[in-house]
Order: structure tokens, then C-alpha cells, then sequence
């Protein structure tokens, strides 16, 4: 007999907190938010594992809410009395998305203010000072608040969160938390949220947990078979480039797609070289503003882009490893250009993106653990063992049975782009990009707050066109389409097809895949 789901109305929430997940179209809480929220506002600690997806934010954020409104029904002064740590500015801008939205019938009541931002600490003083009920933030610009006498916690705060508790240590945040700790007060309730349960969570919950109840949900709810196909291929440069090519062009892969790529100059490579065959992109790295990341992931979330080309910088390395290999070189202009780099970027963790078909590491990951990140992969195990060949039995990394030389006609086009895609054009790209999206991001920053319907009409994904464009690379000759595809591929009809209602989005009724080259 199944035992019998609790239901949000059952949990003893504000009428106002109800109204609002009804809004949102929650009729029942996910398995982490059905446990962890009756734990948490019994002010009990928790240390909770649960994967991107699962509805973890809510699961935090509802208590805090919560709380906050009981709160204010005896006490009535301002005060900053939650703090919620985030190892990347897109996850700050994501939970304070998700807490306006939980606030929405209560937002005079539960303020909450995103400090994550590049923006100047003086900038962001006068927010502070209007006290904000919820400071959601990096370590590093907490830290720098509090030495700068701009957040006080030590007399107020009640709660802490530490969302993706598992990344704070390794994007290099660990001097900064166990700083800012010494300006806490002594009696506080806090939550772990996590993906994994590694030595850093294990750290940080002696730090900060006192007594916590400890929740290992992942093994439920993580994709299986039937939602998640894992496919590699084993291919030579050239190859991968080709391959991508018709993939994309002959609509062989379908739907919203992730390419992630090893690093910035890769990420626009990329991107022109799909400029060459009129297929757009957008990109994300970490050169790029963050009112611009946020933006891209917002659009692409709404429909409108169906690629994103990501870089995944940290490869979740030891970052004091990484600036040992840095010294190690010992080359100034390396250096010089890391120092555009933001070190609080990161989109392979933590980042809900909706409706992707696809994920393409189209550069091998760095380690298992950032291919997990990547595709939010249950089967450490396996995967360890697939990527290392040490596998006995059947793997879970299935092999993309794709005949290459049934598109070797292909060929030729794709190095007629490829010798287009100089390392001058990849540089020019890389400068105009930035030049542009940080004109959009001033715009974002200011005009867009008072317009928010020219918002939509400013794109990501418009050529850079630095590299000498092919007209006839755009359309695909009926010659060239393999024998075994005819059936499936016919270029006039796909330019015709029309879009989905909902927001333009290509929906397929194909698994999620995840494609290793």
C-alpha cells in the first residue's frame, strides 16, 4: 500500500505562501520539499542531498518564508534575517528569482535582495541599508559587505542556507566562509543543500550544522533509463566538427540542445563555425556580464534559442592545483587574460534549464564528476568505470551507432568553414561579443527595468560574422543527403515547418540524450 503524500495545505503555511505556489501550478510538493519542509520550520538543521531539478530551492526557500511572516506577526523591525549562500552569481539571480515569485503575495512583508552581482559594493549599499528580510549572495561578497560595515548579521540573522554546498570550497570560497562564520550569532538554524556528500560538505557541516537531521533523497528521483540516453562517440578533431554539422543542419538531433565546449576561445570557434551553415547560437562563458548570462538562460528557458554553446571552466578542479599550474607557466599574457574571467560563472551546476533534449560534451569532460554536473547523472559508479574502460559489463555510455562515412560527402563543406574560422576571427568574435553584450548589459541594468516588453527584442544568438561567410554553405543539396536519411531529411519542408506554441520551442518525443565526443 503507498503511503499517503503530504500536500502544502497540510504543512501549516501562510495563506499567502499557498496562493502563490498555486499561481505557480504546484499541486504537490517533490519528495525532497515533502520531507524537508515540516523538518525545517520545526527549526530543526538539515543537511539534504538532492540533484538540480528536484525542487530544492522551494524546499529552503518556503521555510524561510515561513518563518519570516511568523515572525513579523510579533516583531515588527527590519532586519536581514536569512542569508543564502551560492557558489555562482546565475544561481543567485535564480533563487531570488524563485523567492519573488514564492513572495508574490507577500513581498512587502519578506523582501529578499541578490548582493551576487558585479556591481560595486558602494553601489549595493543603499539596498542593504534598507535591510532586506533575505540576502542571498557568494561568500566573497557577503565578506566584503561585512568588512565594509554595510550587513550586519551577528544580532539578527535566524537562518543560513548554503545552496550546492558541495561547489563552494572548489570555486575557492573556503577562507571566505569560514571568515564570515566568525560574524554569525552563536544560536542560528541552518540547511546543506547538496548533489553530493564529499569531504567539503562534510567540512562545512561540522562548521555550520549543529545536531541536523540528514535527508538522501537522490536515489529516487534521478533520471533512468527511460528519461536519460547516454551516448559517446569516438572521433578524430575534424570529425567532431563534421559531425556536429549535420547533426544540427540535418535535424538529426532535435529539440533544445547544450554543447559544452573546454574553454572561451573553443566556445566561439564553435559558434562561427555553426554561423558558416546559418545555424545560430548563443554562448556562455565566464567574459561575458552576468546580467547578460542570466538574460541568455532566461530566453533560452522561454524558447528562444535553441542552442546554447557553454564553457565549463572550472571542470570543478581544486582551484589552488589550477593556480599552481598557472605560476608554474609563468605567461603574463595568460594571465592578463584569465583577469576578464569571472570566477563566480558557472552554468554546469545548480542551473535549471528547461525543456533540453540534448546535451553534447562536444570536449571531453575534465573529470567524472563534471560530466555528473554536466547531465545530472545518477550512476557514479558506472559512469567512473565507462569513462575509464574499466566496465565488466554493459555500460551505461552507450556507443552513438553513426555511420561517418555515409556523410562523408559532407566533408568538404565543413573544412571550407573550418579554414574560414581562423584564430584572428576566433579573437575578433571573442572582442566583439563582449563589446556588445556589455552594451546589453547596461541596457538590461537600467532602460529594460522601466521597459520590460523591449526586453524581448534584444537577442543573444545574431552573427558575429568575423570569419568570411559561404552563401552556398547555407543550404544543404539534395545530392549530399545520404540514401538512408532521404526519408527523413528534406530541407525545403524543415525551413517551413512551424514552431510550437509554446514560446517556439521544437519539443521531441525523444529521451534526453547526452552525447560524449
Amino acid at each position: 500500500m503507498e503511503e499517503e503524500r503530504l500536500h502544502f495545505h497540510e504543512m501549516g503555511l501562510d495563506d499567502r505562501v499557498l496562493k502563490a505556489l498555486a499561481d505557480l501550478g504546484w499541486s504537490q510538493p517533490t519528495l525532497i520539499q515533502e520531507k524537508a519542509i515540516p523538518l525545517a520550520l520545526e527549526g530543526k538543521d538539515l543537511l539534504a542531498r538532492a540533484r538540480t531539478g528536484s525542487g530544492k530551492t522551494a524546499a529552503y526557500a518556503i521555510p524561510l518564508i515561513q518563518r519570516i511572516l511568523t515572525s513579523k506577526q510579533t516583531v515588527r523591525e527590519q532586519a536581514v534575517r536569512a542569508l543564502v549562500l551560492v557558489p555562482t552569481k546565475e544561481l543567485g539571480q535564480q533563487v531570488q528569482s524563485m523567492i519573488r515569485q514564492l513572495t508574490a503575495y507577500c513581498s512587502r512583508d519578506v523582501r529578499v535582495a541578490d548582493i551576487s552581482g558585479k556591481a560595486d559594493i558602494s553601489a549595493q549599499k543603499p539596498i542593504l541599508m534598507e535591510k532586506p528580510d533575505i540576502v542571498v549572495s557568494t561568500p566573497s561578497r557577503v565578506q566584503a559587505h561585512i568588512n565594509g560595515q554595510n550587513l550586519q548579521l551577528q544580532s539578527s540573522l535566524e537562518m543560513l542556507v548554503i545552496d550546492e554546498a558541495d561547489l563552494l570550497f572548489s570555486f575557492g570560497f573556503e577562507a571566505d566562509l569560514k571568515s564570515l562564520l566568525c560574524h554569525l550569532p552563536k544560536i542560528y538554524q541552518a540547511f546543506l543543500m547538496s548533489a553530493t556528500l564529499n569531504d567539503d560538505v562534510q567540512a562545512l557541516k561540522e562548521l555550520v550544522l549543529h545536531n541536523p537531521v540528514m535527508l538522501k533523497l537522490q536515489g529516487s528521483q534521478l533520471p533512468d533509463s527511460s528519461q536519460l540516453q547516454q551516448y559517446s562517440v569516438r572521433c578524430e578533431e575534424e570529425d567532431k566538427f563534421l559531425l556536429i554539422y549535420t547533426l544540427l543542419k540535418l535535424g538529426l538531433v532535435q529539440g533544445k540542445s547544450l554543447l559544452f565546449v573546454r574553454d572561451v576561445d573553443r566556445c566561439y570557434r564553435l559558434k562561427l563555425f555553426l554561423e558558416q551553415f546559418s545555424i545560430p547560437a548563443c554562448v556562455l562563458n565566464s567574459e561575458l556580464p552576468i546580467h547578460s548570462r542570466c538574460h541568455i538562460i532566461t530566453q533560452f528557458n522561454q524558447g528562444f534559442y535553441n542552442y546554447i554553446i557553454a564553457t565549463d571552466e572550472q571542470g570543478l578542479e581544486n582551484p589552488a592545483r589550477c593556480s599552481q599550474k598557472t605560476q608554474e607557466k609563468g605567461k603574463k599574457k595568460k594571465n592578463s587574460r584569465k583577469k576578464g574571467k569571472d570566477k563566480e560563472y558557472g552554468v554546469s551546476r545548480g542551473i535549471d534549464f528547461h525543456n533540453v533534449c540534448n546535451v553534447i560534451n562536444f570536449d571531453f569532460p575534465a573529470s567524472v564528476e563534471s560530466y555528473i554536473h554536466r547531465v545530472e547523472l545518477p550512476m557514479l559508479t558506472e559512469v567512473e568505470n565507462a569513462l575509464t574502460g574499466d566496465s565488466t559489463h554493459d555500460s551505461v555510455l552507450k556507443p552513438y551507432g553513426f555511420k561517418m562515412e555515409e556523410i562523408e560527402g559532407f566533408r568538404y563543406r565543413c573544412r571550407d568553414a573550418m579554414r574560414s574560422v581562423t584564430k584572428q576571427a576566433v579573437k575578433e568574435a571573442r572582442l566583439k561579443e563582449i563589446k556588445q553584450e556589455l552594451l546589453n548589459s547596461e541596457k538590461l541594468k537600467t532602460y529594460f527595468e522601466d521597459n520590460p516588453r523591449d526586453l524581448q527584442l534584444l537577442r543573444h544568438d545574431k552573427d558575429l560574422h568575423p570569419a568570411v561567410i559561404k552563401p552556398h554553405l547555407k543550404n544543404v543539396p539534395d545530392y549530399l543527403i545520404p540514401t538512408a536519411l532521404k526519408s527523413l531529411v528534406n530541407p525545403l519542408k524543415r525551413r517551413k515547418k512551424k514552431k510550437n506554441k509554446a514560446g517556439g520551442v521544437m519539443l521531441s518525443s525523444f529521451k534526453v540524450r547526452s552525447v560524449i565526443y
